[in-house]
């Protein structure tokens, strides 16, 4: 994992869920102040756009109220975690991105 962005949800979702369960969620503005304790309003958009890339690789459940959302419907205040065994179980296999293209 090359991206600091993702390095740092997985250490925070790491200490708050540290069997990996899935039953334990983050904000992302706990990510951002530890990146960017003094600016971190400055990297909050980046930390959610990398949630949003986990998300559809299936690394990440982003919830409202303790609820899975759509990510179309991500405005507000979301959390972020592991997914359940039950939900890494249901996840559709993860979508390739043209970057993936190797041609």
């Amino acid at each position: 994992m090359s991206d600091p962005i993702e390095a740092a949800i997985f250490e925070r979702l790491g200490k708050a869920d540290p069997q990996g369960l899935g039953k334990a969620s983050i904000e992302p503005a706990e990510v951002a102040k530890a990146m960017q304790p003094e600016q971190w309003q400055r990297v909050l958009p980046k930390v959610k756009t990398a949630a949003l890339g986990l998300m559809r690789q299936g690394k990440l459940v982003i919830t409202k109220k303790g609820k899975a959302i759509d990510p179309a419907r991500m405005k507000g205040v979301i959390r972020l975690r592991l997914p359940t065994a039950d939900e890494r179980a249901a996840m559709p296999p993860p979508v390739a991105s043209d970057d993936d293209d190797l041609d």
